[in-house]
């Protein structure tokens, strides 16, 4: 009777374990996989609708890249649900301890950053379509209905980040599941990498690369990104190793997308566009992060604002290095290839425009002095941020 007894509480044990236990041969959590899976389609669809907008236009809401990014959103609002009413109303023994207390559900933070970001991408769908029936189409990438769905984005991406940090830390006894899921955790600074420099590419745009602008813009995302992943991962190369990442897939979709037809379904056309338009070919963010890779080694365990200040001065002054005589050479007939890609537009583009008759879009020495002196200043603050995220971020165990 006794053994009855023992074997029943064990079987219940096992229930209540189970669903949310359940694990690769490596350890990785299921819903892990099941997130990253959601940030790469999210990441995949974002970058397609908008060559789709270059070459297609404005189509039907049913559009298979729309339905990359909408099933991001799908996934992980499902997956992170689940997590949250399962931790609340089965309290498995796993959960409990590393979840927080969010309007009377429990679950790991994560999971309700996730879940809120489905929702907020999933409800931007309906903005979206009512917001073109109302006001045509989008002159900029940034309008309402999609500022909803990056942030919705975001959410999902940064769920999933404490998602995975959560799991690392409370893995520090055995290396090689932390090995794993370091790895795993640099893929998706990757994805955070790429989606901050599709914030800024209406702005580094190859004929604005003379112009402080760019450097502006990347200086404010692109060093927190940086300083972030290096202090989170934990990793000797992980600045190197997002700046790969970035350039792989932004080389993957160049070389990909063109191999697939393409027509304008709207006007005016003021480009033969018969194939899908790839994006611009990626800026040379490998180099600033090798040597803020090897500078870190060297100087990452003293005070924060002097690693921000140097970290931000071989950032600026490498990128500048190399960004700029490349971007003369983007200007010639000879990057006008398939690899370099400068001999793509998007349907709409008039002929007569900096992009197609390839002239920098400059501005007076005296806008642009000030210009790096500001983009220096943010390039600091950016840093000095990420690595106080990342040194809070060490510490996240729920």
């Amino acid at each position: 009777m006794q053994n009855e007894i023992k074997t029943d509480t064990l079987t219940e044990s096992l229930k209540q374990e189970l669903p949310t236990a359940v694990k690769s041969a490596s350890g990785t959590p299921w819903y892990l996989w099941c997130s990253i899976s959601a940030v790469t389609s999210g990441m995949i669809g974002a970058r397609w609708d908008v060559s789709w907008h270059e070459s297609i236009g404005r189509d039907t809401f049913w559009t298979p890249a729309h339905m990359a990014i909408y099933l991001c959103s799908v996934l992980a609002g499902v997956v992170c649900g689940y997590l949250i009413l399962n931790t609340t109303l089965r309290s498995p023994q796993q959960f409990v301890p590393r979840s927080v207390h969010v309007l009377g559900f429990r679950a790991p933070l994560g999971a309700f950053l996730a879940a809120w970001g489905g929702v907020a991408m999933l409800t931007s769908a309906p903005f979206d379509n009512w917001w073109h029936s109302a006001y045509g189409l989008d002159v900029k990438i940034i309008s309402p209905p999609h500022a909803l769905l990056m942030l919705g984005s975001v959410a999902i991406e940064t769920g999933t980040l404490l998602l995975t940090l959560a799991e690392m830390n409370r893995a520090a006894t055995s290396q090689c599941r932390t090995r794993q899921l370091q790895w795993l955790l640099i893929y998706l600074f990757g994805i955070l990498l790429l989606a901050v420099t599709f914030f800024c590419s209406e702005y580094t745009r190859d004929v604005l690369l003379h112009s402080p602008l760019s450097y502006l813009v990347l200086s404010v995302g692109v060093p927190f990104c940086f300083a972030l992943a290096w202090k989170a991962s934990r990793h000797r190369w992980a600045m190197t190793a997002i700046a790969g990442i970035y350039t792989i897939v932004t080389m993957g979709f160049i070389l990909i997308l063109p191999l697939f037809p393409a027509q304008p379904k709207l006007g005016p056309v003021y480009q033969p566009v018969t194939h899908f338009v790839p994006p611009q070919f990626p800026l040379l963010l490998l180099v600033p992060a090798v040597f803020l890779d090897l500078l870190f080694w060297r100087i990452g365990n003293r005070d924060r604002w002097l690693i921000a200040l140097a970290g931000a001065t071989v950032f600026l002054l490498s990128l500048l290095a190399v960004e700029w005589p490349f971007a003369d050479f983007l200007m010639t007939t000879a990057a006008q290839n398939p690899f370099f890609a400068t001999g793509y537009h998007a349907y709409f583009v008039p002929p007569w425009s900096a992009g197609v008759t390839r002239q920098f879009i400059r501005v007076a020495h005296g806008v642009r002095f000030q210009g790096f002196g500001l983009a220096m200043f943010c390039a600091v603050i950016s840093m000095w941020l990420g690595l106080k995220l990342g040194d809070w971020m060490r510490k996240v165990q729920r």
